[in-house]
């Protein structure tokens, strides 16, 4: 089920709240332990402003998107292993909104997916009192291995969080087990998405060049979702850096199996593969990397949960569930990585095809920039330029972005 957010208001009372407690705290000349954990907590700030620009074919007009984004939140001290935090986050839209923001109704411009709106992004209490055991339970954000499968899109001004509880425990040696139960999205356009869903996560560092995954991602939406939603997706994924000489020999494997749950029928039967070998010599990255989202022209692998935006193509062409009619995706792409002057440089060259029917998808360029200017300020210059054969319409984008926190 897909309904608009309605935890802003809930955000505001549970600010309240804290901001009460923390005053009549201040007040008091020998606080008790309770408020001095209250009151003894830490403020953090995060602001970011950026300009997307997009030139679509087929579009009516390019885009132009000025957006700024703000966070603040609150993280109390620890009372008896006991501790809260409370975030809002609010994105606002400046020289009006030529953009289609999928909020705003403009839909003659391409989609920028920056909505203008407030929300409470994460409040969750949180207990640590147990032995190498951290629980959380509440509005959280959650990112699991590299996000191809769970994160926060944390590209876009409104990240995704979850109405969650998770527990991670580390008192087994090398290896960090993750449990989540998620009750709800809430996604980067503002919306809330309801489900019921189980994720299992166990990460094992076999030797200092070798860490193993095992995963398990039980996915039950809502009756309504679809038959295709509901998904169960089981997986094993191994990298590590080992050491060549004054280098390094960069690889990842990995390969999941998804198939049918709850309510969905018999047609989710997709399998994912990764395969990335890469080096570092002198500071520079070069890795080749093959990835495939299996499809049989019905039903391909999906990744609802994801970090999509870091996947696929920064043009973001392949972001939806099911890719031309389900024929799958294999992204065939080269990526070159280092530093000038302080600069981190990053090429990404794809070639992108089905994987039924083998087509000729297209091609694209992806170029990125970032500078360090202090510990709380950072410069992002960012360049993606899609080029279609038989999917989608060529698309170029460029986003300038600053950051500010502490």
């Amino acid at each position: 089920m897909l309904k608009k957010n309605a935890g802003v208001k809930a955000g505001w009372v549970v600010t309240t709240a804290l901001s009460v407690c923390s005053g009549v705290a201040w007040g008091a000349t020998d606080p008790d332990p309770l408020t001095a954990a209250i009151t003894g907590g830490k403020v953090d700030f995060d602001y970011r402003l950026r300009g997307e620009w997009v030139d679509q074919d087929g579009a009516a007009k390019d885009a132009e998107a000025y957006t700024g984004r703000l966070r603040l939140g609150y993280k109390t001290g620890d009372f008896h292993g006991f501790g809260a935090y409370v975030q809002m986050e609010h994105v606002d839209a400046f020289a009006g909104e030529d953009y289609n923001s999928t909020d705003n109704g403009k839909t003659q411009y391409p989609v920028v997916a920056d909505p203008a709106d407030t929300e409470l992004n994460q409040a969750y209490l949180s207990y640590g009192g147990l032995p190498e055991t951290d629980m959380k339970l509440g509005r959280q954000r959650l990112i699991l291995d590299n996000a191809r499968f769970v994160g926060n899109v944390g590209w876009r001004q409104n990240e995704q969080t979850f109405d969650a509880f998770t527990i991670q425990n580390k008192s087994l040696p090398d290896t960090v087990l993750t449990y989540a139960y998620l009750d709800r999205v809430q996604n980067i356009t503002f919306d809330e998405v309801e489900l019921s869903a189980h994720l299992f996560n166990a990460a094992y560092q076999l030797a200092p060049w070798a860490k193993l995954v095992g995963y398990a991602y039980l996915l039950d939406y809502d009756l309504d979702a679809g038959p295709t939603k509901d998904t169960q997706t089981l997986g094993l994924r191994a990298q590590g850096a080992v050491p060549v000489g004054s280098g390094k020999l960069l690889y990842t494997f990995e390969y999941a199996a998804q198939n049918d749950y709850g309510e969905s029928d018999s047609t989710v039967d997709a399998d994912y593969y990764l395969a990335e070998l890469g080096g570092v010599v002198s500071g520079i990255t070069i890795k080749l990397s093959r990835e495939v989202l299996g499809g049989d022209g019905t039903y391909n692998f999906q990744t609802p949960l994801a970090t999509k935006h870091a996947f696929n193509g920064w043009a973001d062409k392949f972001l939806g569930d099911l890719i031309a009619g389900g024929r799958g995706l294999q992204d065939n792409f080269v990526t070159v990585s280092g530093s000038v002057m302080g600069v981190t440089l990053t090429a990404v060259a794809h070639d992108f095809k089905s994987d039924d029917g083998n087509l000729d998808y297209g091609t694209e360029w992806d170029l990125l920039a970032t500078k360090k200017v202090t510990s709380n300020l950072s410069l992002t210059l960012k360049y993606a330029d899609y080029q279609a054969d038989d999917f989608a319409t060529d698309t170029q984008k460029i986003w300038l972005m600053g950051e500010f926190k502490f």
